[in-house]
């Protein structure tokens, strides 16, 4: 009989383990969603028996679902003017470099698993993707170029449809014996391009009703917004769009706007992404059986196709993708070394359970494997080898601070969080020199982690955070104040 106290108990013991293992992770050197994995692994039926999970319909909606969210999150935190200038590399990874390495690694599931042609090229389509929440996890405060940064966050956010595309297709081709190919050509066009029209619009639509609509809690605009993700990714993929790519792209438009309580969105949405890793990593590592995954034939077949994959069908891919995109020699090296697989094959390699394909145990056991070598070898030598590359920025500043005003929606009024960069026109000037407009005041500024009270003669730094209270009229003046660089000042 099912127990809701044992599983509300379990469940609560598993979300602590899963947060700790967050801060062990960071210590360690290994990324937070091995750790997610191994706490399923090891609370699972191989393990110490408490939970007996096999049921790969759950998995996947749970992981469908929790990828909504972290791509969400992802493209509300992406910067449209990094992003913009590698739009088109990006999208050649996400498509080309896509189909480039499930090609080769078709070849060699082709070899090592002796299976058919269509099951070989599957296989290649579940691991042809990199992974949104395993990228956005590992880049996520680290001082790697932003180019670079860009590049990999934009590609893990737009080539899951690629792959869902590819896999589905192939599991059509593999199970039904009358496929037009015409057709399905035509539906990967369908899907990109609605995919990307509904993006829009949902993410200009939600945009326009986070700010005019008037809510009594300031704590509902968050879950406003991200009913408007879930509702985004439904409504597409009811007609057979790209709903993964479609809620990517909403969010680029909604996390690029001028929003009504963007602090408290945005810092909701982070939270509830991590809690839907862990839960999906978890849930992940529940279904696979450690004496099923760690036997000679997965551990070797995995191992071999892991290594072709990382240091053959992933570089090739690369360098094909980005002929004439800008990038030297180092850079390409880092992008190929940074194609991390996570969570989305693994959630891919459940269609064909679903499906019951012949070998599609086997395929499960195989990409697990790969996912756990790949996280393993590359998510811990990312910054190690971005450092070596000579790949690495300034250090980011990430505010750890709350300031909100009581009620926007009911106050004419917002405060404004801004960092100073060296190149602000703001930056080693006295306050009183600053000619903000009239309704606009700095209330505080936050200056290597100690508050400072503003006043007339106080000078702006680089790395300061204001926070500025102002008018809702105001607000796009001061903002056009605050992001004027110095060489505009020069100019004049």
């Amino acid at each position: 009989m099912f127990n809701i106290d044992y599983f509300i108990l379990l469940g609560s013991f598993l979300l602590i383990l899963g947060v700790l293992s967050t801060k062990f992770s960071s210590r360690i050197g290994v990324p937070a969603l091995v750790l997610f994995i191994a706490v399923g692994m090891i609370v699972g039926s191989d393990g110490l028996g408490f939970i007996y999970f096999d049921n790969a319909h759950f998995a996947q909606l749970i992981g469908v679902i929790a990828l909504v969210i972290i791509l969400f999150e992802g493209g509300l935190q992406t910067k449209w003017t990094t992003v913009k200038p590698v739009i088109v590399p990006s999208l050649s990874l996400a498509t080309v470099g896509v189909f480039i390495t499930t090609a080769i690694v078709a070849i060699a599931a082709k070899l090592i698993l002796d299976v058919t042609w269509f099951e070989a090229i599957l296989f290649g389509s579940i691991v042809g993707s990199t992974d949104a929440a395993a990228v956005f996890a590992i880049l996520k405060g680290q001082n790697i170029r932003p180019r670079l940064g860009s590049t990999l966050e934009a590609e893990s956010g737009t080539n899951d449809p690629m792959a869902v595309f590819l896999t589905i297709t192939f599991i059509q081709l593999i199970t039904i014996d009358d496929n037009n190919i015409l057709l399905l050509v035509l539906s990967f066009f369908w899907q990109m391009i609605i995919g990307l029209l509904i993006g829009l619009l949902f993410g200009k639509l939600a945009t326009f009703a986070i700010n005019k609509i008037n809510l009594d809690s300031s704590g509902l605009y968050p879950v406003f917004a991200l009913a408007f993700a879930l509702l985004t990714y439904g409504l597409t993929d009811l007609i057979n769009a790209s709903g993964l790519l479609a809620v990517y792209v909403a969010a680029l438009i909604i996390g690029n706007s001028d929003l009504t309580y963007r602090h408290s969105i945005f810092k909701f949405n982070e939270g509830f992404a991590w809690m839907m890793q862990i839960l999906m990593f978890v849930i992940l590592g529940l279904l696979v059986f450690p004496s099923q995954l760690f036997t000679f034939d997965v551990v070797i077949s995995g191992l071999l196709l892991a290594l072709i994959l990382i240091f053959i069908a992933r570089p090739i891919a690369v360098f094909l993708s980005t002929i004439k995109m800008g990038f030297n020699t180092k850079e390409k090296i880092f992008l190929s070394w940074a194609g991390l697989r996570g969570a989305v094959p693994i959630v891919l390699a459940t269609f064909p359970m679903i499906a019951g394909l012949e070998n599609s145990q086997i395929f499960f056991n195989v990409v697990f494997f790969v996912v756990l070598l790949s996280a393993l070898l590359q998510g811990t030598s990312i910054p190690y080898l971005a450092g070596r590359l000579g790949l690495t920025g300034p250090e980011k500043v990430t505010p750890m601070h709350t300031l909100e005003l009581v009620s926007i929606g009911k106050a004419n009024a917002e405060i404004i969080e801004f960092i100073v960069s060296a190149d602000n026109i703001i930056a080693d000037k006295k306050i009183v020199d600053i000619k903000l407009p009239s309704s606009a005041l700095i209330n505080a500024i936050i200056r290597k982690d100690q508050l400072v009270t503003p006043k007339g003669n106080t000078v702006i730094h680089e790395g300061d955070i204001l926070y500025i209270l102002t008018s809702r009229e105001s607000k796009p003046k001061l903002k056009e104040i605050l992001n004027k660089m110095k060489e505009h000042e020069t100019a004049n």
